[in-house]
């Protein structure tokens, strides 16, 4: 057994694109190798600006003789169809066998030497590889046939334990030498396998392993802040950006103007992290540090002390601009930025920015005004909500289009407008993802409401709903957006009211069924996230023939649902009610008739009436209270009665008036359930 090393050498390969490269090598690689009947032990994959290696252990020298087998077409099938089966597998018809009537191809391979399967192998993912971008170049790209990657292809090394493997790819001849750091390292330098790749690289100031790299500049980040009395603001997207720029790590700490602190934190971390790939500090008080750590690719002679000065004069431009642009916005009060919206085009179907903005103001000072919002001052939420998008045109929104709303917020508080209509300005647009937090002020929670409300009331108007995997308005983000704040604040919204008000047309909204669906739909997914069945999210969003469009009363009926059918109470009474429901669709009792005796009823046939008369308003008065638990619990009381009266009563009895009466009483167990919650639609 003996180990596989592969170095594919290029151009600097983009950060963003390394992580996924160094996986995808190790599994379309694994993939071909699985193709000859090759498991290696393992694989290791590598990555840095500069290269993609892999080493894979313990593999043979040759590969066993396999023998696969193909399942064909019928011995009766067309002519057309046996003969696409034999160029499929390379043999001709007496080569097959006919096992009761079907053709198999039993295909036999001999065993081959694993280095000319490496050199297939490498040629196939090298032609295969999905970099999200790639390029042609030099003479060859004049034709679509040559050979794309990231970044021009300089050099392969194939070594099957110390041997070169064979191969060639668009002129790059695979040998066993490659380079080092661009500044620290000259000449080639010889590779004698797989076992002194890291190593010899690591002399030549090259780490391989991405994740040693960010290893080394988290460690030696936090070592150089910590010497100044900072801290480094957590963001592992930015080490490993940085390791991805890097093949020789060295992070050093510079400082800038303290005066520049004068501008929102938020624009500083921006400057610093995106425009730079710098880190962002904290002094010991949790407040911004005047300071940043920067992380440089070589071992400077100076100690780096001319890096960070290169780096402190192009920060302080950075951070000159984004001053000049706080101090410049301040002087237009957000009120006269907002007149600038009517230039902005929200959607060529729906108006402009403006236009969304003063339906958002209606609709958010309504939840106010109607206490769907609770202690929401309607005129706040209306002003906040007409400020809410003003940002969009400013110049430092312009630059940080990351910092909308957040801006917004601080140019409102700037000219002295209320705490409430700040905060609302600065988070109407959160929730934004799973992790983000869900406003709970009043006044932030009915702008950010409305704002989810009219994007999707909009789009559903003109019919440009989601579609498959394709969500081009964000309207899945919106609704969930619409559901995590409703759940926090126990908002109770009926959809339907709030599309009529948008509207304007108090009789009928104009797609709230199919708006509703696709909130049940959003609901349901949210909850089975939670561990809450969706067929029990089904089960309580409709009943009778007509859906609930208050999504926090599916939500509570649905997690008392899930707790009720857990019990022995309920999912007996989920048996009697399926029972019961199969009965009356066999006979085609679609509604309850008034149940009258005129007869002497059996005990259970009593005992059922009895529990149904006390049952029944029970259950209504929980329901009518939201108190779903309670409903559940007035069900239960139905699970021995129902038990009862399959043991000991005959429904379809020769009497055609015992037989109608009971039928009845089946209907009315049907539907005293119904009341609570569709049982047909739990599959459980």
């Amino acid at each position: 057994m003996t180990d596989f090393l592969l170095e594919l050498r290029c151009e600097e390969i983009p950060a963003r694109m390394q992580l996924k490269a160094s996986d995808d090598l190790a599994r379309l690689f694994t993939e071909e190798l699985a193709k000859a009947g090759l498991k290696p032990a393992s694989i290791d994959s590598f990555v840095t600006p500069r290269r993609l290696a892999l080493i894979a252990r313990d593999l043979p020298l040759e590969t066993a003789a396999v023998s696969e087998e193909f399942k064909g077409p019928r011995t009766s099938a067309p002519a057309q169809a046996l003969e696409g089966f034999l160029r499929k597998t390379g043999l001709t018809q007496g080569q097959l066998e006919d096992r009761d009537g079907v053709w198999f191809a039993v295909v036999n391979k001999p065993g081959r030497a694993t280095a000319d399967v490496l050199a297939d192998a490498v040629q196939a993912v090298i032609r295969a590889f999905p970099w999200p971008k790639s390029m042609r170049w030099g003479a060859a790209s004049a034709t679509t046939e040559s050979l794309r990657w990231v970044r021009p292809l300089q050099g392969i090394i194939a070594l099957l334990g110390g041997e070169i493997v064979p191969l060639s790819i668009e002129g790059v001849e695979a040998g066993r030498e490659t380079v080092g750091h661009r500044f620290h390292s000259t000449g080639a330098i010889r590779i004698d396998g797989a076992d002194d790749y890291a190593d010899k690289l690591r002399a030549a100031y090259v780490i391989v392993s991405h994740q040693e790299r960010q290893a080394i500049i988290e460690a030696k980040a936090g070592e150089a802040a910590a010497a100044k009395g900072y801290s480094v603001i957590e963001d592992k997207g930015l080490v490993a950006e940085n390791a991805g720029l890097t093949e020789w790590p060295v992070p050093l700490l510079g400082d800038f103007d303290p005066e520049f602190l004068e501008v929102p934190p938020e624009v500083i971390q921006l400057t610093l992290r995106i425009n730079q790939k710098y880190f962002v500090l904290r002094d010991a008080t949790g407040k911004l540090a005047p300071a940043f750590i920067c992380t440089a690719n070589i071992e400077a002679k100076d100690g780096g002390v001319a890096i960070v000065a290169g780096n402190r004069k192009v920060l302080a431009a950075r951070l000159s601009d984004a001053r000049f642009f706080w101090q410049q916005d301040r002087k237009t009060p957000l009120a006269e930025q907002a007149k600038k919206l009517g230039r902005i085009t929200f959607h060529e179907k729906l108006g402009t920015v403006a236009d969304k903005v003063e339906r958002v103001a209606k609709l958010a000072e309504w939840l106010a005004s109607e206490g769907i919002v609770p202690n929401c001052d309607p005129a706040l939420a209306r002003q906040a909500a007409e400020l809410c998008k003003a940002d969009l045109v400013t110049e430092m929104v312009g630059e940080f289009p990351e910092l909308q709303g957040v801006m917004g917020g601080y140019y409102a508080r700037a000219e002295g407008l209320p705490d409430a209509v700040a905060d609302a300005i600065r988070d109407h647009y959160k929730p934004v993802g799973q992790g983000d937090d869900v406003p709970t002020a009043p006044v932030t929670v009915a702008v950010s409401l409305a704002d989810k409300l009219d994007t999707l009331f909009a789009f559903f108007r003109e019919n440009m709903l989601p579609t498959g995997s394709k969500d081009p308005f964000a309207l899945r983000r919106a609704a969930l957006g619409y559901l995590r704040l409703i759940q926090a604040n126990g908002v109770k919204l009926r959809l339907d009211s709030a599309a009529k008000f948008w509207t304007g047309d108090t009789q009928t909204a104009f797609a709230s069924v199919v708006l509703a669906d696709f909130m049940h739909d959003r609901l349901g997914v949210q909850l089975r996230e939670q561990g809450v069945r969706y067929d029990l999210v089904q089960a309580s969003s409709e009943w009778g023939t007509s859906s609930d469009d208050r999504l926090d009363r599916v939500e509570l009926r649905a997690k008392a649902l899930q707790s009720f059918v857990a019990t022995d109470d309920g999912a007996n009474l989920l048996a009697g009610y399926k029972r019961a429901a199969n009965i009356l669709k066999k006979e085609g009792v679609e509604q309850a008739e008034a149940i009258s005796l005129s007869y002497e009823p059996e005990k259970a046939e009593a005992d059922l009436i009895a529990a149904l008369d006390a049952a029944e308003p029970r259950a209504a008065q929980a329901v009518a209270a939201e108190e779903f638990e309670g409903a559940m619990a007035a069900l239960a009381t139905l699970r021995a009665p129902i038990d009862a009266f399959f043991e000991t009563v005959t429904v379809n009895d020769a009497d055609p008036a015992k037989r109608t009466t009971r039928l009845a009483l089946l209907a009315r167990v049907r539907d005293a359930v119904h009341n609570v919650a569709d049982f047909s639609k739990i599959t459980g």
